[in-house]
C-alpha cells in the first residue's frame, strides 16, 4: 500500500497534465471534400509551419489521468485553478498575479490543496483496505 504524500500527488497531477496534452484534438468534422491532397513542391513547403506528431498516450495512462481528475472535486474551485496552473508548469509569477498574492502564500495555498488530496487518498486506501480484508475474512469463515 503506497502512503501518498504531497509530492506523489503533485507527481500524479503533472503526469495528467501531460497526458491530456498527448491525447488526439477534438475537432467538429464540419465540411470535407473528396478531392486529393494538394502535392506542393519543396519551395512552397519551406514557409509552412513543422507539423506536430505527438504519440498517442498508453491506456494506463488515461485511466490514472481519469482518476486524478477525480480527485480535483475534492477541492474547493480556487484551490483547483492553483493546482492545475502548477500542473501545467506556470510559473509562480502568473500565479500570484492570477491569485492576486504574495509567492509564498500561493504556494502555501498549493501544498494545502495537495496535502488535501493526499489525506483523503491515505483515509481511502485504509477504509478500502478495511473492507477488503474483512470481506476476506468473511469469507475464510464461511468455508
Amino acid at each position: 500500500m503506497v502512503k501518498w504524500t504531497a509530492e506523489l500527488v503533485a507527481e500524479r497531477f503533472s503526469e495528467a497534465v501531460q497526458t491530456a496534452d498527448r491525447l488526439p484534438p477534438v475537432r467538429v468534422q464540419g465540411y470535407f471534400n473528396c478531392w486529393p491532397d494538394i502535392q506542393r513542391m519543396a519551395w512552397e513547403k519551406l514557409g509552412a509551419e513543422p507539423r506536430v506528431y505527438r504519440f498517442p498516450p498508453e491506456p494506463a495512462a488515461i485511466d490514472r489521468m481519469h482518476e486524478t481528475m477525480r480527485w480535483v472535486q475534492w477541492l474547493e474551485i480556487e484551490q483547483r485553478h492553483l493546482v492545475w496552473m502548477r500542473a501545467k508548469r506556470y510559473s509562480w509569477r502568473d500565479i500570484t498575479i492570477h491569485f492576486a498574492c504574495d509567492r509564498t502564500t500561493a504556494w502555501r495555498r498549493w501544498q494545502k490543496a495537495l496535502e488535501v488530496v493526499a489525506t483523503r487518498l491515505n483515509q481511502e486506501c485504509l477504509s478500502g483496505s478495511a473492507v477488503a480484508s474483512s470481506t476476506i475474512s468473511r469469507g475464510n469463515s464461511t468455508t
